[in-house]
């Protein structure tokens, strides 16, 4: 979804015995345990929330102010975007993280770049939070792939997944983030982009682009977690469009990848056409899945009309107001 309203984020599936991990077994990284996930030496579920908009903040104290609430209200995890893309420089203290003009590529490692990630990160280091970070939009909203597209020569994000020119500079772009926080503990995971899809296209298309970026950052860190940031979407089920393989993914064969540490679901009951109930059979079938795989699921996105919510609680008896 473009800009998801993000309400949690669950960890894992039912448990197994701890399977070998291949990801650092020193206790300041965070990694898989089985089919849960061990954060600072400890193994169980972990709940957190996503905040797209806290690296645009200038201000380093609302950044701290934030950190401290996720840490009292219980929350370990959180999602922030990784990317803000422009075409052309924005007004005097706009927050961006990269520009395009031309065909070249251009990082901002300034005050009003990449140092306002830092000043996330810094501040999830002091408050004992862990941060998913992402790469790359799927959609428009800051820049996205779209934002390459004039300089790599493409013009739309299935043929940005296979342009060799769009990859280099994608990777150039991950070089710098991972580079920047490679032995930070404070990074939960790398998500390779934000809720990838390629409408029409064969799964072997998303397939390969996953295996060759999911290689390409764990060559530039041994430490840290790789997902995909995907909505979980191709795998058998009830034929629904999300269970469908018309975006391009093949979550199992995805999920199968040996860079690939755990599973990504969203939950969009509203905008996928589809009801809050049939979002049970959706975490199960993707739980066997995973099981399966022997890898943890990470509940990371939902977004549900309240009201509609509240009537279907209700009709089901269970909402007590």
């Amino acid at each position: 979804m473009k800009l998801a309203t993000i309400l949690f984020f669950i960890a894992a599936v039912a448990a197994l015995p701890a399977a070998k991990n291949d990801i650092s077994a020193r206790a300041s990284y965070s990694k898989v345990d089985g089919l849960r996930f061990n954060v600072d030496g400890v193994t169980k579920y972990y709940a957190g929330t996503n905040s797209y908009w806290i690296p645009f903040l200038t201000n380093d104290n609302d950044v701290n102010v934030i950190m401290g609430h996720l840490k009292s209200s219980g929350q370990t995890i959180l999602r922030v975007w990784g990317f803000n893309d422009v075409t052309s420089i924005p007004s005097s203290g706009t927050v961006y993280f990269q520009s395009f003009s031309g065909s070249t590529a251009t990082v901002n490692t300034g005050a009003n770049g990449l140092q306002r990630l830092d000043a996330v990160v810094k501040a999830a280091e002091s408050n004992g939070i862990k941060l998913i970070i992402n790469f790359v939009n799927n959609w428009t909203d800051y820049g996205g792939m779209a934002a390459y597209f004039s300089a790599c020569g493409v013009s739309s994000n299935a043929q940005w997944y296979q342009s060799t020119k769009c990859q280099a500079m994608y990777q150039a772009y991950v070089k710098v983030v991972v580079s920047r926080y490679r032995t930070s503990t404070a990074i939960f995971a790398w998500d390779l982009a934000n809720e990838p899809r390629c409408n029409g296209c064969a799964t072997s298309v998303l397939t390969n682009w996953i295996r060759s970026s999911s290689n390409y950052v764990r060559s530039l860190d041994s430490d840290h977690m790789i997902a995909i940031g995907d909505e979980g979407f191709g795998l058998a089920g009830d034929g629904s469009y999300p269970y469908q393989f018309t975006e391009g993914l093949d979550f199992a064969a995805n999920l199968a990848l040996p860079n690939v540490n755990f599973g990504t679901i969203h939950l969009y009951p509203k905008s996928w056409g589809t009801t809050n109930d049939w979002g049970n059979a959706w975490i199960t079938v993707h739980a066997a899945a995973c099981k399966k795989a022997n890898k943890p699921a990470c509940w990371k996105s939902m977004v549900s009309m309240w009201p509609q919510t509240t009537a279907q609680l209700r009709a089901s008896g269970r909402a007590r107001l």
